[in-house]
């Protein structure tokens, strides 16, 4: 009798073996899957905001130039938020009583800037944020020709701001590894500088203006794969900039 059930329990062991030996595997997927969703990245989540700010209409539809708001992207790390004085010079002659400005109105009247939100007092949440121990300048990218949508999403278009990439380690070493795919010049106007070409960009966008395959892209937020001879342009560019591929690498860069 237990020759005839032996061949049963050992197909049962080896059964039971082999589930006990994929739960790791099975742990690891679930733990990689909810590491990389939504609900952890945040990107396309809409936050709470002391006011609800659009860019779509500010950018796309007014055509108001990223610096006016954030004036420090071309020269600095951060690209700064812009102070209540800032938008009390439209809106202290249009929205005048709008419910939703209400605290900006607040924060002129009183002095009392509304700044980073934090464990003691609340403000504007930050939307596209690295972890502390990451160390990202605008500057040096903007100056380069880098848009504001390879980081930000499709920016311009957003009623309310949102994360528009991920921010995975992995996908800023992919563009650190291969600059070729965002480095580029403005076919119409290669005589502009890289920051006159990231906010010309928008001002071809709010006009309507005929886009090259990449510019289309960009200005949904996609990810654009170079031609040859976009990649051979882009080459020449990285040796004029002399920027070195393998110390983009270096952790230092980014970890500070």
């Amino acid at each position: 009798m237990a020759q005839l059930f032996k061949p049963v329990t050992n197909t049962i062991a080896r059964a039971s073996l082999l589930a006990g030996a994929a739960v790791p595997f099975i742990i690891m997927f679930a733990g990689s899957a909810i590491s990389q969703s939504n609900y952890n990245t945040k990107q396309g989540v809409n936050l709470d905001q002391p006011v609800p700010f659009s860019h779509q209409h500010h950018v796309q539809e007014l055509g108001i130039d990223c610096r006016f708001c954030h004036t420090s992207v071309e020269k600095s790390a951060t690209a700064g938020i812009p102070s209540t004085d800032t938008c009390m010079m439209c809106h202290s002659q249009i929205w005048t009583d709008s419910p939703l400005l209400e605290p900006i109105r607040t924060s002129f009247a009183t002095g009392k800037q509304i700044k980073w939100s934090t464990d003691d007092e609340p403000g504007w949440n930050k939307v596209a944020k690295v972890p502390e121990f990451v160390f990202f300048n605008h500057s040096i990218h903007v100056n380069r020709g880098i848009s504001c949508n390879e980081c930000h999403g499709a920016i311009q278009k957003m009623p309310l701001t949102n994360k528009g990439k991920p921010f995975f380690m992995k996908w800023c070493l992919d563009c650190h590894r291969n600059p070729e795919k965002a480095l580029y010049k403005d076919p119409e106007h290669p005589e502009m500088s890289g920051k006159q070409q990231v906010f010309n960009l928008y001002r071809k966008f709010q006009a309507g203006d005929k886009l090259t395959p990449r510019e289309y892209a960009i200005s949904n937020g996609q990810t654009y794969t170079p031609t040859e001879a976009e990649k051979k342009h882009a080459g020449e560019m990285i040796k004029k900039f002399n920027i070195k591929k393998a110390t983009l690498e270096d952790c230092s860069i980014c970890h500070r």
